[in-house]
């Protein structure tokens, strides 16, 4: 049996610590193996909660350990390309939180560190490994519901707080770059295309500047996809997925809980509010084992990850257009031009 990869953890963040982590460490592939923070103290106590080896006070040291194998980064957003690039350079494969980079040309620095140093560096976006996901798309390319014409999709929770890195614009806060990123994900994920051009409509917070609600509409011909995101709104998320003979509906397709069974409605039209739909119900999981365990598969076995960069690129590239079309309210063009060609 292969040796379990050794991880060690950039920061103390809470995402990592109530829920990367844990589940990382229910998997089979991973082992988590030391975690650091600028705070020395709030790294030993983390490492003490989870049972984790090493604690570091400083980057540094954790990438300058030659038994860590692999660095997962959740880091606020704008220190995502700068510390994998660093891990990169210390021979470290890499899973990065999303969103990637701050801009597409700012991925694309990540994905020439990549490619010069060697190494596996991968986006964790999680959901595009999750088997409900995977149980969607399938449904799309057997006809399930005819011809995929539409998706629609909101996402959204409450956070005023200036305090909270989610609301700093400098380090790429605000609804777009935070869970806007993820029905621009699935979108392109079920079209299994790129839009050709995108608009949106963003309203700013006042004081924090940052986009609190943003809606955008991203053309696939001939299909589209639409969203609304909004950091100021009552916490909900969904999907519905139209074709031309049936749609499907996701109660809860972004945060969905390890604990519970996931849901996917097909509906056929025949009866209006959905009386006639079927359901198919899937077994409770983790998204981050799968995460966890899949990524440390690639490293294992020298295999391509979940998640590219050229990927990530591609999604920065439509998000980096969203913003664009905000400010001159017109219809943009995701440039991808002079850009590596995507594998996904």
């Amino acid at each position: 049996m292969l040796r379990k990869v050794r991880w060690g953890v950039l920061g103390a963040a809470k995402i990592a610590r109530t829920k990367v982590i844990p589940a990382m460490q229910r998997g089979t592939r991973a082992e988590i193996a030391a975690v650091a923070s600028r705070n020395g103290e709030l790294a030993r106590q983390a490492a003490g909660q989870l049972g984790i080896p090493k604690a570091y006070g400083s980057y540094e040291e954790l990438l300058a350990d030659p038994d860590i194998d692999a660095i997962y980064n959740p880091l606020p957003n704008h220190l995502h390309v700068p510390w994998s690039i660093r891990a990169a350079e210390k021979g470290k494969h890499v899973l990065c939180e999303k969103p990637v980079a701050l801009t597409a040309q700012e991925a694309l620095t990540l994905i020439e560190a990549r490619d010069r140093t060697g190494v596996k560096i991968g986006e964790a976006f999680m959901v595009r490994t999750h088997p409900l996901w995977l149980r969607v798309r399938e449904l799309l390319r057997n006809g399930s519901i005819g011809d995929l014409r539409a998706v629609m999709s909101h996402f959204s929770y409450f956070n005023n707080d200036p305090q909270n890195i989610r609301n700093m614009l400098e380090i790429g806060g605000g609804a777009l770059m935070d869970i806007g990123c993820y029905p621009v994900t699935m979108s392109r994920f079920l079209f299994d295309r790129e839009p050709s051009r995108v608009v949106a409509v963003i309203e700013r917070d006042p004081r924090m500047r940052i986009d609190r609600l943003t809606s955008a509409l991203l053309d696939f011909s001939p299909g589209q996809a639409s969203f609304v995101c909004g950091t100021q709104l009552v916490p909900s998320q969904g999907m519905q997925i139209f074709g031309t003979s049936g749609r499907i509906e996701i109660e809860i397709p972004y945060n969905i809980p390890p604990d519970q069974s996931s849901r996917i409605l097909i509906d056929n039209g025949s009866v209006l509010g959905g009386r006639n739909a079927r359901i198919e119900e899937l077994a409770a999981v983790d998204q981050y084992t799968i995460q966890g365990d899949l990524f440390s598969q690639a490293i294992q076995e020298n295999t391509q990850v979940a998640v590219p960069l050229e990927n990530a690129l591609a999604n920065m590239a439509v998000i980096d257009a969203l913003f664009r079309s905000a400010n001159t309210g017109l219809w943009e063009q995701p440039v991808r031009s002079g850009l590596p060609r995507l594998k996904d």
